[in-house]
């Protein structure tokens, strides 16, 4: 899911430097927090587990498994299966609102380097049948134990909240699959529609203990594009004999980027990244045509449009221009079963579970992020309904020496996605926990 985020965290450093974040088992006079503290300490066995065997997007089957078993436990009304490999749980305790809390299942194709004594050696096929490596390194391994962990204590707190919870473990977000498949397999309609949605993700840009939040675009709209460069092959020797795409492919990435330089609003944001370039397989062989693959951030269907659209036409534009026949232009395709739309979270939602979360841990502990342009398909179920009050938050996981020894730098820490990242899990699934457990409570307060 979630590649490098919010490196501008830099911005913070002096408020994040001071941070002093006490670990779970300090005492606390907090029933919440040595509840929560002594729950998470139970499932770390559980958070080894799922670390050390990760599996890929939409092949989640033993992990789905495991944890549907856990969740039953607790007494909610458990369906597995959803959306291929999805698990809902549903606990319905008298009138209310109806709550969505969301946990990513899949791990990455990775292979771990963190060195740590219950490091994943697993393997794993992808869906194009290539064998990997496979890493929980976006921290979703943190995720699923969180939730756990807030299902267990919700249900033992029933007498504090009335409404209904839908719990959800998702597949396949790190491919933009599971969002979809989950929703296209009823989950709005077998099961109680929600009124709010919540959901958190790790942050390799945030000390350990520390949430942050964003108001509006949390994450970005992803559109990944192929385009196909065609041209007039021929021999290398006689060049003027053809029309070579790779030299055209080659205008079309530099034109590109004057869509955000020169026709995007500057207080607008978006990114083109052309991530692969493929052409030729001999050296004396102009080939007749040239592949790009790219990948389109961006906040908003106004910038969305004007990325998508510009890239057609400066492409068609340079091929005219290069005097590529009519029949020979280039090919613009969006592959819209991987395109993602931006995660919005509802600002005065988001500025009052801001509030709740700042008296319950601390204005030193809760801080506003900018936005960053990764993707993450959570922003899908608000999309469906945009009636939907929705939030997605940041739980830090850098541990404090790391941080200390960065000076507070991100660029000098291993970003999410990295074979490098552990995260100071029981600190990320205790904050995670007290944070989603806190917001439930105000949510479906009686």
């Amino acid at each position: 899911m979630f590649g490098l985020l919010m490196r501008n965290a830099r911005a913070m450093r002096p408020a994040l430097c001071a941070l002093l974040v006490s670990r779970p088992g300090i005492a606390s006079a907090d029933a919440l927090t040595d509840a929560v503290t002594a729950d998470v300490r139970s499932l770390m066995p559980l958070y080894r587990h799922l670390h050390t065997n990760p599996e890929l997007s939409m092949q989640e089957v033993k992990t789905a498994a495991r944890l549907a078993a856990e969740v039953k436990k607790f007494g909610y009304k458990v369906t597995e299966k959803v959306g291929v490999t999805g698990v809902v749980a549903v606990m319905e305790n008298g009138p209310g609102p109806v709550l969505l809390i969301r946990a990513d299942m899949d791990g990455l194709p990775v292979r771990e380097q963190t060195g740590l004594p219950f490091a994943s050696t697993a393997k794993g096929v992808s869906a194009t049948g290539v064998e990997t490596d496979v890493m929980h390194a976006c921290g979703h391994d943190t995720h699923m134990t969180a939730w756990i962990a807030t299902a267990k204590r919700l249900a033992a707190m029933k007498d504090q909240w009335s409404g209904t919870l839908v719990m959800i473990l998702q597949p396949g977000e790190e491919t933009s699959e599971g969002a979809r498949a989950m929703l296209a397999d009823g989950l709005f309609t077998r099961f109680p529609k929600p009124q709010y949605a919540l959901a958190f993700h790790d942050s390799a840009s945030l000390p350990a203990g520390m949430i942050g939040y964003t108001s509006g675009p949390a994450a970005a709209a992803v559109d990944s594009v192929d385009l196909l460069v065609k041209g007039v092959g021929g021999h290398g020797a006689v060049p003027h004999a053809t029309k070579d795409p790779i030299v055209l492919a080659s205008r079309i990435v530099g034109a590109i980027q004057t869509l955000i330089s020169r026709e995007l609003d500057p207080q607008d944001a978006a990114v083109v990244t052309v991530g692969s370039f493929q052409a030729g397989a001999k050296h004396n062989i102009i080939p007749d045509e040239a592949k790009l693959l790219l990948t389109v951030r961006t906040y908003n269907e106004k910038a969305r449009e004007l990325m998508l659209g510009g890239i057609e036409r400066i492409a068609k534009g340079e091929a005219l221009a290069a005097g590529v026949p009519e029949d020979r232009m280039p090919v613009m395709t969006v592959e819209r079963n991987l395109s993602t739309p931006a995660a919005i979270n509802t600002p005065a939602f988001t500025a009052h579970m801001a509030q709740v979360f700042t008296k319950r841990f601390g204005p030193e502990r809760v801080t506003p992020v900018p936005p960053p342009m990764v993707g993450e398909d959570f922003g899908r179920y608000r999309d469906t309904d945009p009636a939907i009050q929705s939030l997605l938050f940041w739980v830090g996981g850098v541990p404090k020496a790391k941080w200390d020894a960065a000076g507070g730098d991100t660029m000098k820490l291993p970003s999410l996605h990295s074979p490098f990242w552990a995260p100071e899990a029981e600190t990320v699934i205790a904050t995670a926990t007290e944070a989603m457990i806190t917001a439930t409570l105000d949510i479906l307060k009686k």
